[in-house]
């Protein structure tokens, strides 16, 4: 406790010496040091808290890292290999276009290699046109090769768009031949798109189970980010 003051002596000023903190201010000054770094505690706390919080915000709503599981997309991206993905634009009504880098969920049919259309997919000369309508929580990251509207046959392992060959140098040579011609014709559903992996003679894709809607797309790959010598934009 402070000591009380010292009662004034008549006809003297009572005055404190210059300099010298009385015996209260010396009881003070740990008092406030230790407000400071309470306050200053509490602010580090607050601060990353935000930030942590961003960060998740950020993760889920606008970019997120995937990491490659299969050679499907070789030589484009190798086993191992992350990417960054633009969650955001999707989710704002960009829909994904020809030649883009999709990671998505695939119908629950793709493990099995099942078209919805029993007249389609492996064995028939025809690419898939209709994918069983449940949706698989995996995620698969592909190219999209086609859109709604497009009518599509493969050849050589390469699309053929609205009668068109696409031109595809990022394909690897497909050395399967049951993977490499479906020259059947199929029209992709509007609100669909169809996806390739650019390794074609060893990709589990539309080839097989079917175009998905572009509600199951997640985002677009634009970016490697791992390992440092792959470090770049994606095409």
């Amino acid at each position: 406790m402070c000591a009380a003051a010292s009662p004034r002596t008549p006809g003297r000023s009572h005055t404190r010496s210059r300099g010298k903190p009385s015996r209260c201010d010396h009881q003070k000054v740990p008092g406030r040091i230790r407000q400071l770094r309470s306050h200053r505690l509490f602010e580090l706390v607050l601060t990353l808290a935000v930030a942590f919080g961003l960060a998740a915000c950020v993760q889920a709503y606008a970019l997120k890292p995937y990491r490659i599981p299969s050679g499907s997309m070789e030589p484009t991206l190798d086993v191992g290999q992350r990417v960054l993905v633009n969650r955001l634009s999707h989710r704002l009504g960009d829909s994904p276009g020809v030649g883009d880098v999709v990671v998505f969920h695939p119908p629950r049919s793709a493990d099995a290699q099942t078209c919805g259309d029993g007249h389609a997919g492996a064995g028939t000369g025809r690419p898939c046109d209709r994918a069983v309508p449940h949706e698989d929580s995996q995620n698969f990251i592909k190219r999209v090769v086609a859109v709604g509207g497009d009518t599509l046959a493969i050849v050589g392992g390469h699309a053929i768009r609205n009668g068109r060959p696409a031109h595809e140098p990022f394909a690897a040579p497909c050395g399967d031949e049951s993977a490499c011609d479906f020259p059947r014709t199929i029209h992709v559903p509007q609100g669909y798109v169809f996806l390739m992996g650019d390794n074609r003679g060893d990709s589990d894709d539309s080839r097989y189970w079917g175009p998905v809607p572009v509600s199951w797309v997640i985002g677009r790959a634009f970016a490697t980010y791992w390992p440092p010598s792959r470090v770049g934009t994606m095409h």
